[in-house]
């Protein structure tokens, strides 16, 4: 049922939603170009008849990586004789297309083997690195884009993923003991847990815009922080406010590792002379490990979306490209932003996919 669903959402953007658009410039939006929907219905009738068997995953593979293809190739023929400044952005066609080729890729995939998967993944991922460093997507707006604010995105990339590095770091440093701790005490452990869920009912830019007096303030008063560019703004309120929407996972997660340890396992721990320290370093959290990972994993790829907003009060990272973006009504500029965040994200959670999957073997 998924194959069918997937295939018809694809059938009905490929003929019905523009594949392209041409655009005068950067900024003004332009109108749809078409022309390949015969191409289009014939790739997801294929689809459709090997996705019911093996072959299913090598048809969204090959459905993933002939769909940039063929906008790289119209985008080449609709620039002749067009003046510089046109820019050919991909359409809403595309992108769904593309998303149902990987959906459906992701769910052909569900019974292989975790090395065939990452091998089926690596294919796509490797191929279309390939081809953009040989310029085969040169005239696609969005690579354009990247070509023009390629020294900003490397400095906003570098950004996010340190705001993003100290937040776990920090969340687990402060997190892991307050776990622990409420897993000791219960009645505390169900006060600290109900105040930081209330933390994350709080909207991240209005944390974010309520930071700013009480750092300024603190910088005002203490010129020894502001020399270290701690103030109202930048990253000292970014990492702060994601650090406090970070406690809640990594606390009940620790709890939850925690509790996973069964009570007759900690009985015999104690019977061998082990002290609370021993036991808990030696015995609870390498049982409890897979459980707190996962709730890193939770933790990271939150973090990395929420970063984005901490561009608006001047933290940096790619944020910045997409209100930017926004501002100036340049598209590309946004997709730019937007497309890194979520492949930040995505590695981030395949990397916790590994660790969580390597503890297993070892267990």
């Amino acid at each position: 049922m998924p194959v069918v669903v997937l295939c018809v959402i694809g059938l009905v953007a490929g003929l019905a939603l523009p594949f392209l658009n041409i655009a005068p410039n950067r900024l003004l939006s332009g109108h749809a170009s078409g022309g390949q929907q015969g191409v289009f219905a014939l790739l997801w009738l294929v689809a459709a008849a090997a996705g019911g068997w093996r072959g299913g995953a090598v048809a969204a593979v090959l459905l993933a990586l002939v769909l940039p293809l063929i906008a790289a190739v119209d985008a080449t023929l609709l620039l002749h004789h067009k003046p510089p400044t046109t820019r050919i952005q991909l359409g809403a066609g595309f992108w769904v297309m593309w998303l149902a080729a990987a959906l459906l890729l992701l769910d052909r995939l569900r019974h292989v083997r975790a090395g065939w998967r990452a091998v089926a993944w690596a294919v796509v991922v490797v191929s279309l690195v390939v081809g953009g460093w040989q310029g085969v997507f040169d005239d696609l707006a969005l690579v354009r884009e990247w070509q023009a604010q390629r020294g900003a995105f490397t400095d906003a990339l570098a950004s996010h993923v340190t705001l993003s590095l100290i937040t776990l770091g920090v969340a687990l440093t402060i997190g892991a003991p307050l776990g622990y701790l409420a897993w000791r005490a219960r009645r505390a452990g169900g006060t600290l847990l109900s105040v930081l869920a209330f933390l994350q009912t709080i909207p991240s830019l209005a944390l974010f815009a309520l930071l700013i007096g009480p750092f300024a303030w603190l910088a005002r008063e203490w010129p020894a922080l502001a020399a270290l560019g701690f103030g109202g703004t930048g990253a000292a309120p970014a990492v702060f406010a994601l650090v406090l929407y970070a406690l809640l996972p990594v606390v009940r997660y620790t709890v939850t590792g925690l509790d996973a340890v069964p009570a007759d396992t900690r009985e015999a721990a104690r019977g061998l002379g082990m002290t609370r320290g021993q036991l808990l370093l030696r015995v609870q959290l390498p049982l409890g490990w897979p459980v707190l990972l996962a709730g890193l994993r939770i933790v990271a790829v939150q973090t990395i979306g929420l970063a984005a907003v901490a561009a608006l009060i001047g933290a940096g990272g790619l944020g910045r490209f997409v209100f930017l973006g926004i501002g100036q009504g340049a598209t590309d500029m946004v997709l730019l932003g937007t497309l890194a965040i979520i492949g930040l994200a995505l590695a981030a959670d395949l990397l916790f996919q590994a660790m969580m999957a390597a503890t297993g073997r070892r267990a």
